[in-house]
């Protein structure tokens, strides 16, 4: 650092500003010295050159660069190295914005088509940038210099054969992508007049069918492998632990994980909002495991930058973490771990199949065959087992979930809790009928008035009476109503 400060060259006025980048990105004091000391040499080829610091470029950076190889040097930097003091020369205003390239014909079609898919089609950030690739490969071969792309004669034989190529080098599901991809820039062309028909019903499609076979899961046990072999005592490990627990715990896709932000962290109310496919925001309760590993994770960070994403790189510069890394860190576990490697989506799929199972093997496990099922359902624990009859207070010892000591008592306290019957609605007064008994077939029946076979008054209707023939006593239920 003291040999930068004494010959910094003439980019001696900037050293403590661009000091202070590198510490806000996060460089660590190693990496920081030796930037300045990329500085310093670079400065003083400037002014062996007598150029000034307004004219640094990209270009002049290329020729420093070989300078020192031609030299000699046995360590010369790359030039990815000079962009954060050329982003800091720029941001203060000492050299210019450097010149964007003309666009080509081919540029100007990729630019109207991107336009189209993020208005028109609504279609995500990373999504148009792998249908742009897509489109740019595609329409390489039809661009002329000089000239338009030439699309107005596509044929489908083309498209077919571009198709095949495409699909010799990726999986099914991918080669299904190249196919959407396909559709979505024909019709494009189609819609703004660049071709008289559309070709997306010229692309043919992938065989290919869902659900064919089950998807590969990772067992318990080795989820529990790759979460043990994280050194949480270093910052890369404590990172790459609260990642694995989202991805075992909650079953989280790589994009979920890494587009997690700060604010989607509900610490009070115990939950994580996971921004998902289609612009979906669902909200998925935050289990005190991964909770825990996630605060382990921000409260061992160094010092964050402005961004607000959760997961960052841990080499300087510190910026948000792409998917692609997600899957990196599992197959890095899987390596430390003995394990072969596999993607991060193998643990979603690990999550999913393991829930089930989990709750096959709750439900067979065999209940307890003595005492009551738990204290709050009855008071009355003993440590020998046994218990009292809630009816009649009798000692008994309970089989499974039994709560009375006989049948008996159970339909007593089904009885008390039974609500009391309602009083019959207020009505006119019915007439009381008489119970009366036939003489010649002895038929006992109910009427108000006598009938004519009749030989005598047996009772009334509210009481049991005897029969005038007999000692029986009859009631009103017994009888059949005339």
């Amino acid at each position: 650092m003291s040999g930068t400060r004494r010959k910094p060259g003439r980019l001696g006025p900037y050293v403590e500003g661009y000091q202070s980048r590198l510490q806000a990105l996060g460089y660590p004091p190693s990496s920081a010295r030796n930037k300045l000391k990329e500085l310093g040499q670079l400065g003083r080829w400037m002014a062996g050159k007598e150029m000034e610091a307004a004219q640094l470029s990209g270009t002049q950076v290329e020729e420093f660069l070989a300078a020192r190889r031609a030299e000699g040097c046995r360590r010369v930097p790359h030039g990815r190295s000079f962009v954060p003091l050329l982003d800091y020369l720029r941001d203060q205003g000492i050299i210019a914005a450097p010149e964007p390239a003309p666009l080509t014909a081919l540029d100007e079609l990729i630019g109207c088509y991107r336009r189209w898919l993020v208005a028109d089609r609504g279609l995500a950030p990373a999504t148009v940038l792998r249908y742009e690739k897509l489109a740019r490969r595609f329409l390489a071969d039809r661009a002329r210099p000089g000239g338009p792309v030439a699309v107005a004669d596509l044929s489908g034989a083309e498209v077919t054969t571009f198709l095949l190529t495409e699909c010799a080098r990726v999986s099914t599901g991918s080669a299904k992508g190249r196919v959407t991809e396909l559709r979505a820039l024909f019709r494009f062309l189609y819609l703004s007049g660049m071709t008289p028909r559309n070709l997306a019903e010229a692309v043919p499609p992938v065989a290919g069918w869902r659900d064919t076979s089950v998807p590969r899961g990772m067992a318990a046990a080795e989820m529990e492998r790759l979460l043990a072999s994280c050194d949480r005592s270093r910052p890369a490990g404590t990172r790459d632990f609260a990642i694995l627990m989202l991805l075992a715990r909650l079953g989280l896709r790589s994009a979920e994980v890494a587009c997690l932000e700060l604010e989607d962290l509900d610490w009070r109310a115990g939950e994580i909002t996971v921004r998902g496919k289609a612009r979906r925001q669902d909200r998925l309760p935050l289990l005190p495991d991964v909770g825990d590993a996630i605060a382990s994770y921000l409260a061992a960070a160094p010092e964050r930058t402005t961004t607000r994403r959760v997961f960052l790189n841990v080499r300087a510069p510190r910026q948000p973490i792409r998917p692609d890394l997600v899957g990196d860190v599992v197959e890095r576990a899987c390596r430390r771990a003995g394990l072969p490697p596999a993607g991060a989506h193998r643990l979603r799929h690990g999550l999913a199949t393991e829930i089930p199972a989990r709750r096959q093997r709750r439900r067979a496990v065999p209940r307890p065959r003595a005492g009551p099922v738990s204290p709050q359902r009855n008071g009355n624990v003993t440590t020998t087992g046994t218990t009292s009859c809630p009816v009649c207070a009798t000692p008994f010892t309970p089989v499974r979930r039994q709560r009375y000591c006989s049948p008996a008592c159970r339909q007593t306290a089904f009885r008390r809790r039974q609500p009391a019957p309602l009083p019959p609605p207020p009505g006119p007064a019915r007439r009381q009928a008489s119970i009366y008994q036939c003489g010649e077939c002895d038929q006992r029946y109910q009427a108000s008035q006598g009938a004519t076979t009749a030989t005598g008054l047996a009772g009334s209707s509210a009481t049991a009476a005897h029969a005038p023939c007999c000692d029986e006593p009859i009631t009103t239920s017994e009888l059949p109503s005339q």
